[in-house]
């Protein structure tokens, strides 16, 4: 089977293809293959006799893997030696401002579930706990070429691992496109936009709908949508400009006028605005969405947690103009679990996310869909899952990793909340643009300024290779 490896940063790889081999644990340091600690890592002792029991508090705001997860952590807690106990917590969309509420009243989780859009913040606000100290030469060489500044470590500590990356799809179902006399999934917005309104045309009188997204929580919706149409159109997708290491949202405007218009034909699933994504997946699974925009977790959801028999597939999103200039963004391929500061227990929660990253995990994490493997030796081992719809969503020729852009909260509304309004109630949306482009601008200077964050512009950025 075809193995293709992509750039990460300056040297680390990441398989396109994944290997549909197993066995042997490939990455010849001797690893155990099993969810227990890897030979010659550093584990926490084996417990004496009646050792007092921990209990470790883990949240996390992935809905997708809870069945999964929820079953190795009961593994853990029935086999550990160190009489250690999980309780895991999911969250929903406000993950963010709980975790913030949690640590300002000192009832923080002892681990979190961490992504690439938050863990700069936790580490500026000094909720994450360096994991330097537990790293050994096994474990470095396992993940060190997916540690990377910026996403996981930052001043030269490290604060979490990488497990998988997501890419980014239009998922559609092919038996809505088809009634209407759509033949494929669309490649340019205008085509979108066309499709949408000829799906909600033939199937209205059903409750069926062209287009839906979890505007519930804007940020989460675009940035499940815009986020890669502008990245295979050519353009940093959440707003950043690469060249002049300055926030341009200009090309953000111009997808918004796209979503705006399927708002205004009536072809946007009703309710949307208060829409979260499950409710969104139980609608789209019952057969009443034509099409929408999210991640490769999608086919495991529609295997174990919304059940489907409608005929569905994932495909590229459409770009602004037909033409694929860039490649579609790998998200979230460099973290994933982290250890709170303030957790009165940290080599206890060492020992539960060494379980956690062990071999056996990780693998069976990629085979059932919830996530595309980046880790060099689990992409050895681990088999293309056979999960319905997941083809569509495997790393190809056109992903990559993008470099990771500043993370900064300006005055006044976010992007999104501000495009979204937009869509809504409509407005000035060149006046709306500038606005967003001088505070956000404004927002990284005094980040600079203040050591926070660093840019450096790339005039020769290619965003058709955007590691170089």
């Amino acid at each position: 089977m075809q193995k293709k490896w992509l750039g990460l940063g300056m040297s680390v790889i990441l398989a396109t293809v994944i290997a549909g081999c197993s066995g042997n644990d490939g990455n010849g340091n001797g690893a155990s293959a099993t969810n227990g600690p890897s030979e010659g890592t550093k584990a926490t002792p084996t417990a004496e006799a009646n050792k007092p029991p921990v209990t470790l508090k883990y949240w996390t705001d992935d809905r997708h893997d809870q069945e999964y997860i929820n079953e190795m952590i009961n593994k853990f807690n029935e086999t550990n030696e160190d009489n250690i106990k999980v309780e895991l917590t999911v969250m929903s969309e406000n993950y963010a401002q709980s975790v913030d509420i949690a640590f300002s009243s000192n009832q923080a989780p002892d681990v979190l579930r961490l992504k690439s859009g938050n863990t700069p913040g936790f580490v500026k606000k000094g909720y994450l706990e360096p994991i330097n100290d537990f790293l050994t030469d096994d474990i470095n060489t396992k993940f060190g070429k997916l540690m990377l500044d910026g996403v996981n470590r930052f001043d030269d500590k490290v604060y979490s691992l990488a497990n998988n990356g997501n890419t980014l799809r239009l998922v559609y179902n092919k038996d809505l496109f088809a009634k209407a006399g759509i033949e494929n999934p669309p490649a340019s917005l205008q085509e979108m936009v066309d499709s949408a309104k000829k799906i909600t045309e033939a199937g209205k009188s059903e409750g069926i709908y062209g287009f839906a997204l979890n505007f519930k929580s804007p940020k989460s919706a675009f940035d499940r949508s815009i986020r890669e149409i502008l990245s295979l159109s050519g353009h940093q997708g959440l707003g950043f400009d690469l060249k002049t290491g300055q926030f341009d949202f200009a090309p953000y405007s111009q997808v918004i006028e796209y979503f705006k218009q399927m708002y205004a034909d009536g072809s946007i699933l009703p309710g949307a605005e208060s829409l979260d994504i499950d409710p969104l997946r139980a609608q789209f699974a019952a057969g009443k969405i034509g099409m929408y925009l999210s991640f490769s977790t999608e086919p495991g959801v529609y295997k174990d947690q919304f059940p489907t028999e409608i005929n569905w597939a994932g495909a590229l999103a459409p770009t602004i103009d037909g033409q694929i200039k860039g490649t579609s963004e790998i998200v979230s391929a460099g973290t994933w679990l982290g250890i709170s500061a303030q957790s009165a227990n940290k080599e206890a929660a060492w020992t539960f996310m060494q379980y956690m990253y062990g071999d056996e995990i990780l693998k069976t994490y990629h085979e059932k869909g919830l996530g595309i493997a980046v880790v060099p030796t689990i992409v050895e081992q681990a088999k293309n899952p056979d999960i319905n719809g997941m083809e569509g969503f495997l790393v190809g020729e056109h992903d990559s990793i993008w470099p990771v852009s500043p993370n900064v909260t300006p005055e006044g509304a976010g992007y999104a909340d501000a495009f979204f309004k937009y869509v809504l109630a409509g407005g000035d949306l060149q006046a709306i643009t500038t606005d967003l482009n001088t505070r956000y601008n404004d927002a990284l200077s005094k980040a600079v300024e203040k050591g926070e964050v660093v840019v450096t512009p790339n005039p020769a950025f290619d965003p058709a290779k955007p590691q170089g």
